[in-house]
Parts: structure tokens; sequence; C-alpha cells
């Protein structure tokens, strides 16, 4: 697929940020689809089913959150919120609704184009992990082909980048890990040096597949170093 193929749904209800990220976007051969305001946006997303979305917080109709989490009802769509709000917890909360990533406005032509090829990589490298083989360790089940998680038989719901981390502690099982290659390897160019990024979304993964996230099973870490994940 050629970029020209590749359409990014911008959602945002300030015209001047809509003009801006057009003519970025679109000057990277991009095709650009906009919504002024949520409802809209999740209708277009699930017509049009665009590539990547570009999300502001404060829409007029509803917030960006809500709309993150009607989206991730039908798509796994990468999501980057837009958002003027620097404060860690708002960023947290984006992540927790299944955003993938955060761009806090006012932002840099380079660096929004960064943060969307970084998200278009991973997606095709999701695409491309198709390996017909289930993986079992104990109570926890990870279908790669179907990128489908069960836990006890019964099937969890991870967003997009919680799927890419769990995939790469696997393959990577019995190994430390750093903070910085995961950086790299879930989030892409761009999220160098956000630690937090990694323990939050650690945090999310193991309420999700530990029996007891506070005794985690296979999701242990190294105080200071990294992660590692541990096959009974």
């Amino acid at each position: 697929m050629t970029r020209l193929q590749t359409r990014i749904l911008v959602v945002d209800d300030e015209p001047q940020y809509v003009r801006a990220i057009r003519t970025v976007l679109q000057k990277s051969e991009f095709a650009v689809l906009t919504a002024s305001d949520g409802q809209t946006a999740v209708q277009l997303a699930a017509d049009e089913n665009p590539k990547l979305i570009l999300l502001d917080i404060h829409l007029p109709d509803m917030d960006g959150y809500e709309v993150c989490r009607q989206i991730r009802e039908f798509s796994a769509v990468p999501i980057i919120m837009l958002t003027a709000l620097a404060e860690l917890a708002d960023k947290i909360k984006g992540l927790d609704v299944g955003a993938d990533d955060y761009v806090t406005k006012p932002f840099s032509a380079d660096e929004l184009l960064a943060r969307v090829r970084a998200a278009l990589r991973r997606v095709q490298m999701d695409e491309q992990f198709t390996a017909q083989t289930v993986f079992r360790a104990g109570n926890l089940e990870v279908d790669f082909n179907q990128h489908r998680v069960r836990l006890s038989e019964q099937d969890v719901r991870l967003t997009p980048t919680e799927y890419r981390l769990l995939c790469e502690l696997i393959n990577h099982a019995g190994k430390l890990l750093v903070p910085e290659y995961l950086l790299e390897r879930v989030w892409g160019e761009g999220s160098e040096g956000d630690r937090q990024l990694v323990w939050q979304a650690i945090h999310r993964l193991r309420r999700k597949i530990e029996r007891d996230p506070d005794n985690p099973q296979f999701i242990q870490n190294c105080p200071g170093e990294g992660y590692i994940f541990v096959l009974p």
C-alpha cells in the first residue's frame, strides 16, 4: 500500500489545527479525512476504515476518551491522542481507554510525522507477525495468527499496544528487556526516554493476564533494570 492509499482521520474542532495537520500529512502524500465532532469521527472510523486516527481530546459533543472507547469496540486502528493537557494523569487516561500514543499541543510537523510513521510501521509489523503457532504458558494462551489472548479459556481484551508489548515479552521469554528496548520496539520513534509509558502498560497488562497482579506469575521486574517474561 502506498501512502497515497493510506488514509488518516483527523478529529479536531479547531480549524487552524485541522488545516495545519492536513497540510503536513498531504505533503507527505497521506490521504486525509476530517471530523470536527466525536459522533462523526466514530462513524467515519467505521465506514472509511482509516489506517490511523489523530484524535483531539476536547470535542463539542463527547470527549476524545469516549470517542476512543467507542472506536475500540469495533476497531484496533492506531489512535494518537492530540492534547493540550501536559499532565501525566491525562496521558495515562488516554492510554487506558485504548490510545496508542499521544502528542502534546503545540507540536512540530517533524514530531507529528515521526509519531504517525512509527504507528504505521507498528501496524505493518503486526500484519507480518502471523506465525502459525499458539503460545501457551500455564493458564495463558496467545494465538499469534488470530491475535487472540485467552486466560483460563476466557478471552482477554487487550489494546493494540498491550498486545504488541505482550508479544515482545513472549518472544524474549526468560530474557531481561530494558525499558528503552521496549519503547523502541513497541512504541517506536519519538518515545525515547519515556519510561512511564512502559511502566503503565506493564501495570495494565498485569491486571489483565495475571491472577494476582501484585504478585505476577508471568511479567516480573528487576528493579531499576527492566522486565522478564517468566515461563512457569
